[in-house]
């Protein structure tokens, strides 16, 4: 009897181990206070309407599985069956994230691919039809331009046809100009796996993949002896119900393993692939699960696409309405569905057969996925801490990808600028403590005016304890009107403070007097800047925190917005060792800095040390334009009359270093380019067929009065912004030139572009008729490593 019940215990032990090692998944308790009884509700109303025939609900929490259970019939057809929580289903799309996107990101690991590299690095005969420039990174986003999926209509069979056909693709839209879900983009991803690792997909991820994490029951094929457990899906074209055998028909022609469907899998061993994405990190690291599932799209795109998954896109109705951006997850045609949330440790996993025996219902099943996942944050009470809000921030919202489909794209702000602030302080930050008045020099234009519509020059002269000595003017002067070099010193006319200029012909005369600065005990800089790296008034505030610094005096900048936000960072980095009057550092041709930041950022980053102050603005936030601030525009000078100019400029004014008008000396400067040599609708036809993101272009012909090309008639376009926030200007810029290059090769001198670009490896890529997004991608790891230095300087 003992040696009996020796032998019981030790076989209730194995099973416990079992269970929690093997393909059961050991279901925990709920944390105190959830309550997840609204699933059942959905699942079974679901079932009753005929949405699904049934299916499985599983939820893992803090490392643990806290639901999972079955509902409904497996089978309807032939035979009826009861659903089970171990029915092993065919999780179509899920193919892509589970098993394709996680083999690409060993191979990336293992320095075997890289994310930027063209297709055609390792699939040569990818490169035609113009493909050539598709990249590993564009086909696991979907931004490679390719249709949805092979041709059907036509017949064939097997691998070899399959990888024939998408070899020779045509992409329908230019790669990298827009997102299109696209099956032929994980067919091609899954031949790379396989070229480079020499094993074939489903070998390579079961190896990699699925045996490290004893995922004993996902495969590619599954055996006969798993038949009776698999969910039948759909009559195939002969009427035989699909049980086993691929659903998608591409696959099904491939022989049923392929990058974009042919997955077989039950939830739990899908719990542990989401836990090991969260925790484990036995497959992948922890780098690699991130960058996988942060956003890896263009940055200017519509949505936001992780490297094989999805965050924010017209797909991601499985994230319901309380996980936060930020989360993400993938759906399969057939009804299955996995969300993840690493702010909270949580997964939510939906199979169903949904397709099952026949596809009716697809707007249900959204629905229906849609609201177990709100069930499940509601239920848990899923809620982050201001540190994860903060983390949020940068992936929606006012984000550094920008710009998902849900973005935030303006709001109603009250902005108070620095001089504002300043005065709402008594300026207490000006005054020295004592009786003697603090003797102030300002550097400004007509831009320095606060919330009132008040100068800032009268603002501080009536200021108390203070007293203004000098005034230092800009490019274009105090007023902002004049164009041209020969700038004067003069007097203001409303004060009588004397007026220095800092702009002319010579470096002498851009630099402020050491006489003057010397006279003074504090410089207050307040000009409205554009957030363009060749805009002049930049270079003036580095000059000028060279002059404070060598004087020992404080310089107190005081703070605006950035007009074109400040989440954007786009455009080259300039070369080192180029600086000049149009480019005083070493940063992107749009670097999203306020003047306020970008003096830190100098201050230190070119090792000036001046005793800087900024004085911080009010209200503003990162993705604030212009017209979410309340701020009043100034034209900061005499061509930038407008927002809309002040985005387009730094692109079109990128060109105005070659032989083009960028529409200075019209009504609309920046918004019209063109040449006498142009055709205007061989050139409009040519940039609209490039899909380029936020912009139409319409053909037009305009006679400047002024700057080149004064009273000729020019052949050009006019550039119509129709989405700010999907619009990338420097990219822009180089699409032109590239453009101009291909249709004009004999007119345009292009060896001029690099005047204001300043990055000669773009230079010549242009040069070499590289495709122009291509050249984007050439600035990626720059901009990377420059986001993480700017981020030590940023205010807000």
């Amino acid at each position: 009897m003992r040696c009996s019940s020796a032998i019981l215990r030790f076989v209730l032990t194995l099973l416990i181990v079992t269970a929690c090692s093997g393909g059961v998944m050991a279901e925990s308790a709920l944390p105190q206070g959830a309550n997840l009884a609204t699933i059942d509700q959905i699942m079974n109303a679901a079932v009753a309407r005929g949405t699904i025939p049934g299916g499985v609900v599983l939820v893992g929490h803090d490392g643990k599985v806290v639901y999972r259970k079955a509902f409904g019939m497996r089978s309807l057809e032939p035979g009826r069956e009861a659903m089970t929580v171990d029915t092993i289903f065919d999780l179509a799309s899920m193919t892509k994230c589970i098993a394709t996107a996680t083999s690409v990101m060993k191979l990336v690991e293992q320095g075997q691919i890289r994310l930027n590299d063209p297709v055609a690095t390792y699939l040569p005969e990818s490169a035609k039809n113009g493909k050539e420039s598709i990249t590993i990174r564009q086909l696991l986003t979907h931004f490679s331009g390719l249709r949805e999926d092979l041709d059907l209509k036509t017949v064939w069979k097997g691998r070899t046809a399959a990888y024939e056909m998408a070899m020779n693709e045509k992409p329908i839209f230019p790669p990298g100009s827009r997102f299109l879900y696209s099956d032929v983009n994980f067919e091609a991803l899954g031949f790379v796996v396989e070229k480079v690792s020499g094993l074939s997909l489903d070998e390579y991820a079961t190896r990699n993949i699925f045996e490290p994490l004893a995922m004993n029951e996902t495969r590619f094929l599954p055996p006969a002896q798993w038949r009776g457990r698999i969910a039948p899906t759909e009559y195939d074209e002969n009427h035989h119900m699909l049980r086993g055998t691929v659903h998608d028909p591409t696959a099904r022609r491939m022989g049923g393993v392929a990058g974009h469907a042919g997955l077989f899998s039950t939830v739990d061993d899908l719990a542990k692939f989401a836990q090991d994405l969260l925790t484990g990190f036995r497959v992948l690291s922890a780098l690699s699960a991130e960058k996988m599932s942060t956003p890896q799209q263009p940055p200017t795109a519509s949505v936001l696409r992780g490297l094989g998954w999805d965050i924010d896109s017209p797909f991601a109705g499985n994230r319901g309405e309380f996980f936060p951006v930020g989360s993400f997850g993938h759906t399969g045609f057939t009804g299955t569905s996995i969300w993840i949330d690493p702010l909270t440790n949580s997964y939510v996993i939906i199979l169903t057969n949904a397709v099952h025996p026949r596809d009716s219902n697809r707007s249900a099943l959204v629905s229906l996925r849609a609201r177990i996942a709100s069930a499940v944050a509601q239920g848990l009470g899923l809620t982050v801490t201001d540190e994860q809000k903060l983390r949020l921030a940068r992936i929606t919202g006012y984000n550094e990808a920008m710009s998902a489909a849900r973005l935030v794209t303006s709001r109603n702000g009250s902005v108070r600028t620095g001089i504002d602030v300043l005065e709402s302080d008594n300026f207490a930050e000006l005054r020295e403590g004592n009786s003697a008045k603090t003797r102030i020099a300002i550097v400004t234009n007509q831009t320095g005016v606060d919330g009132h519509g008040s100068r800032t020059i009268d603002v501080l002269a009536k200021a108390p304890g203070v007293e203004v000595a000098a005034i230092f003017s800009p490019e274009h002067g105090v007023t902002g009107s004049v164009d041209t070099t020969a700038i004067s010193d003069s007097k203001d006319a409303a004060t009588g403070i004397p007026v220095y200029s800092v702009y002319g012909d010579t470096s002498a005369k851009r630099h402020p007097s050491a006489q003057v600065v010397n006279a003074v005990d504090a410089i207050v800089f307040d000009i409205q800047d554009i957030g363009t790296r060749f805009y002049t008034y930049e270079t003036t505030l580095g000059y000028f925190l060279e002059a404070a610094a060598k004087a020992g005096k404080k310089i107190f900048v005081l703070d605006r917005p950035n007009p074109i936000n400040g989440t954007y960072i786009q455009g080259p980095i300039s070369d080192r060792g180029r600086e000049s009057f149009t480019n005083y550092g070493q940063i992107p041709i749009r670097h999203g800095m306020t003047i306020g930041e970008l003096a830190r950022f100098y201050n230190s980053e070119r090792g000036i040390h001046a005793r800087l102050t900024v004085i911080r603005m009010e209200g503003w936030q990162r993705g604030d334009w212009l017209d979410s601030t309340g701020v009043l525009w100034v034209n900061p000078s005499p061509n930038m009359r407008s927002l809309t100019e002040a985005i387009l400029y730094p692109g079109i004014g990128l060109l105005e270093a070659t032989n083009v008008s960028v529409g200075r000396g019209t009504d609309t400067p920046f918004e019209v380019l063109g040449a006498p040599w142009i055709h205007a609708v061989e050139l409009a036809a040519y940039l609209n067929g490039r899909a380029i993101s936020g912009v139409r272009f319409v053909p037009v012909e305009f006679t400047p009065n002024g700057d080149i090309y004064a009273q000729k008639k020019c052949g050009g376009v006019n550039i119509v912004v129709t989405d700010r926030n999907s619009l990338d200007a420097p990219e822009l810029g180089i699409e032109i030139a590239s453009a101009l290059h291909s249709l004009h090769p004999d007119q345009y001198e292009m060896t001029k572009l690099d005047n204001l670009m300043l990055n000669s490896a773009s230079a010549r890529a242009i040069s070499a008729r590289q495709e122009p997004r291509q050249v984007w991608r050439n600035w990626v790891d720059e901009i990377e490593l420059f986001k993480t230095i700017r981020a030590k300087y940023l205010l807000y």
